[in-house]
Parts: structure tokens; C-alpha cells; sequence
């Protein structure tokens, strides 16, 4: 049987999590890499056995032989390039976040919509053993209703600069691109409930403290110090309509101590961690039980969370399974990230 040709869209340090998992598939062949830089594209290609290499996404596209593309791009050309491998009749998986406005995302669903094609956003967390674990306690009614969940994605020195900094391209800071993962992943275990309000606040106090000595971090490909206008740090409250809130706060750069990631639920028969290290917690015959699943890898499995992503999108497209990120969901979380920033704007809550 012929392989699946796929192709990838940008060849940042993402794609290469899209690539070493494709190359893991036995059912894919890794067709064509494009990147506005054709020296970058040339060598991912060379390192993927990539066949065609391009500069333009819509000649990519044009290939009616392939089959699925996965989005690496920087935030502000998602909608458009989904939307455009959409309408050509391709499969997408298109990096977190989906877009940069809610208008976009809901063009995207259109898209789907039209197109009969799939669309599967890049919430890579849910596809982690672990998470997977803990629906599966969650869905049995081990946590009962989860009415609360708290999320921190929060990094002391850690705004890599480049497009990440660079709001016209990125669409945000912290909250857009760490803290939408964790602001899914507890939305997702809590079981999706339709957002009421979001009240929020967001600070540049720091800047990206280009300053700092003796403390090395991840520095984007096109870092340059003097570039910087997004957010340092954001916080938030979401509250849902079935009367459950989440809370979160996230950070480029902040005073702390250390770098520091939390995703917790609280239901009212048991709790659940889900960072730093998953535990469930739970009441039996009167006596609190701190519960510790025997697993290969305690917190998030980076490569191997990918590894199921990219597996999952393949047996979606071939209808074996249903993808676990749909574009809706996309749309929706796309809601409370704007949701949040729009509060912080203008000092209030909002309504959705």
C-alpha cells in the first residue's frame, strides 16, 4: 500500500517535534517542506528525505499528491494557510494557537465546514499518556463534577524573543503561546463547559530582561533584545455556565524563584494533578488517599505526546479514530484567550 505524503509549513524548531514523529509512522512519507527560507527548507528537506522543497505554500498546495500538511508558522498566517490547505483538498494540523482572533478562527471552521476535510488543532497535551490516564479516571467518575481547576504556566526568564515578541506575528506573549496550553488541558478535563465571563489582568512591568547575566534560555532564531512589545505575565479567572472556574496565570519573565507548571482539578468526590507530576486524589472509608499511578514518565512526555498527536491526525484522516481537538474547540479557546486580553484592555469583566 502507498504511503500518505504529507508536507510541512514553516521549519522552525516546532516542526522538527511534526517531523521526527512523522518519520516515526510507517504509513507516511515525507513529501515537501516549506519555509519563507529556502536554505532552512533545503536542509530540513535533506534531513527528512523531503523530495520537494518550497518558499510559497500555495505551490505546496497545488500537489494534488498531497495528502495531509502540518501548520508550523508563525500565529499570524494559521488562518490563512489552514484556510488555503483546506480548500485544496488537504488534511490539516496546525500548531496552537488556531489563529489570532476570533473572526479567523471562525473563517477556519468555515473552512472545515465547506471543505469536508479535517482540521486538527495542535493541543498537544491532550494527547499525553498521561492526560489520557486521568480522563479516563474522570470519565469513570472518580474526581465526581469538577468545579474548579487552576493553571500556572509561569517562567522567571524565558521570553525568547523574535516573533515570539513581536505581537503583529505572534498575536501575544505568555498567555498565547504557554498558556494556552494549559488553559486547554484543564478546559478539556473538565469536560469543555461553555464559558460565562473571563476577568483578567494583564502587566509589562519587566520587559524581556535582555539585562540578565549568568542564566541561560531559549533565544528564538531571530531574537534581537531590543525588540519586545508583548506581555511580560497575564492572570485570569474563567468562570463556565455550569457554575465550575478556572483559574490561571502565566509569564514570559517574572520574580520567581523558579520556573513553575501546575494544572490541578478539584471535583467534589476526589482531585487530580496533572503537573508537575500526575496524582489523583480521593476519599476511602473516611481516609484521604494520595493516589500515584505507576507510569513511564510522571509529568508531560514531550516527544512521546507528539509521537501520539501526529499518529492520532493520520488515523483521523483515515477515519480509524475522531480527532481529540477538533476545530470547534479551537474556536473556543481562541474565545477565552481574547476573551482575557479584551478584559485586561479595558479593566473589566467580560461576557461571552
Amino acid at each position: 500500500m502507498s504511503k500518505l505524503k504529507v508536507a510541512v509549513i514553516g521549519a522552525g524548531s516546532i516542526s522538527d517535534c511534526h517531523l521526527q514523529a512523522y518519520a516515526s509512522n510507517p504509513e507516511v512519507e515525507i513529501y515537501a517542506i516549506c519555509d519563507l527560507n529556502e536554505t532552512r527548507a533545503a536542509d530540513v528537506a535533506k534531513q527528512y528525505g523531503a523530495s520537494h522543497v518550497f518558499t510559497d505554500y500555495r505551490d505546496l498546495l497545488a500537489l494534488p499528491e498531497i495528502h495531509s500538511v502540518s501548520i508550523c508558522t508563525w500565529n499570524d498566517s494559521h488562518a490563512e494557510i489552514s484556510i488555503a490547505a483546506l480548500d485544496a483538498g488537504k488534511n490539516v494540523l496546525c500548531e496552537k494557537p488556531l489563529c489570532q482572533t476570533v473572526e479567523d478562527a471562525l473563517a477556519v471552521e468555515k473552512a472545515v465546514r465547506r471543505s469536508g476535510k479535517l482540521l486538527q488543532v495542535g493541543f498537544v497535551r491532550r494527547y499525553s499518556d498521561n492526560a489520557q490516564i486521568l480522563k479516563t479516571f474522570i470519565d469513570e467518575g472518580e474526581l465526581g463534577e469538577i468545579y474548579y481547576a487552576k493553571a500556572s504556566s509561569l517562567r522567571r526568564l524565558g521570553n525568547p524573543g523574535g516573533w515570539f515578541s513581536d505581537k503583529s506575528r505572534s498575536g501575544g506573549g505568555p498567555l498565547i503561546d504557554i498558556g494556552v496550553h494549559v488553559i486547554d488541558i484543564c478546559w478539556y478535563l473538565m469536560g469543555r463547559p461553555k464559558v460565562k465571563s473571563v476577568s483578567a489582568n494583564v502587566s509589562n512591568r519587566l520587559g524581556n530582561r535582555a539585562n540578565v547575566r549568568n542564566l541561560s534560555f531559549y533565544k528564538a532564531a531571530d531574537y534581537d533584545a531590543k525588540q519586545n512589545n508583548v506581555e511580560d505575565m497575564a492572570n485570569a479567572l474563567i468562570r463556565f455556565e455550569n457554575g465550575a472556574s478556572l483559574l490561571v496565570d502565566v509569564s514570559f519573565t517574572l520574580h520567581a524563584k523558579a520556573d513553575e507548571t501546575a494544572v490541578k482539578l478539584y471535583g467534589d468526590k476526589g482531585g487530580a494533578e496533572l503537573e508537575p507530576e500526575i496524582s489523583i486524589i480521593g476519599e476511602k472509608f473516611n481516609t484521604i488517599l494520595n493516589m500515584t499511578p505507576q507510569v513511564d514518565f510522571k509529568s508531560f512526555d514531550f516527544m512521546g505526546s507528539f509521537r501520539n498527536e501526529i499518529n492520532h491526525f493520520i488515523d483521523s484522516t483515515q477515519g480509524r479514530k475522531e480527532t481529540l481537538s477538533p476545530v470547534e474547540d479551537g474556536v473556543e479557546v481562541m474565545k477565552m484567550l481574547c476573551a482575557i486580553y479584551e478584559s485586561a484592555r479595558e479593566g473589566r469583566e467580560i461576557s461571552l
